[in-house]
This record gives structure tokens, C-alpha cells and sequence, in this order.
């Protein structure tokens, strides 16, 4: 890194530390939902309850931290919501 001054190669430091920490959330938030879809495709309600309620607890974090976009968060939420009702309203309805 040829960084001249001291403030620069801080700030280099930091915006690092920051990516590296916001790539672990998201991948987190990744691996979450994916663990979520999987469970709706073997049609396990209660296992898929069980990763929603993971995956919407990792998203509102994610949004806390500023590392995923409020809207995207609730886009998100809202996609999943409705896979998950799509996918087991005939098994609640009976």
C-alpha cells in the first residue's frame, strides 16, 4: 500500500476492517436465507419456521448495522414472508 500520510493509511485500516466485518454479515445473511429455501423445499414447516425466524432476526441486524439497505431489508423479508406462506397455507388452512 503506498499510502503517504498517517491519516490515510488509518483510514485505509479502517475502511478494511469494515469491509472484512460487513462481508462476515452479509455472508451470514446469505447463508441464512439459503438454509431457509432449502428447508421450504423439503416442505418441513416446523424446520422452516424455525430458519425464517433465523433469517429475519440476521436481516433486521444487518439492517441495525447499516451493512444492507433498510429497503432491501424489507424487500427481503417481505419475498421470504411470502414463500413461506405460499408454500405451507394449505397445510395451516387444513
Amino acid at each position: 500500500m503506498a499510502v503517504k500520510n498517517a491519516s490515510a493509511k488509518k483510514r485505509h485500516k479502517q475502511s478494511e476492517d469494515r469491509r472484512l466485518r460487513n462481508k462476515a454479515v452479509k455472508s451470514a445473511t446469505r447463508t441464512s436465507a439459503r438454509k431457509f429455501v432449502e428447508a421450504v423445499h423439503v416442505k418441513d414447516q416446523a424446520l422452516a419456521s424455525e430458519k425464517l425466524g433465523i433469517l429475519l432476526s440476521e436481516l433486521d441486524k444487518a439492517g441495525k448495522k447499516g451493512v444492507i439497505k433498510p429497503n432491501t431489508v424489507s424487500r427481503k423479508k417481505s419475498r421470504m414472508m411470502k414463500l413461506y406462506n405460499a408454500s405451507f397455507e394449505t397445510a395451516s388452512a387444513k
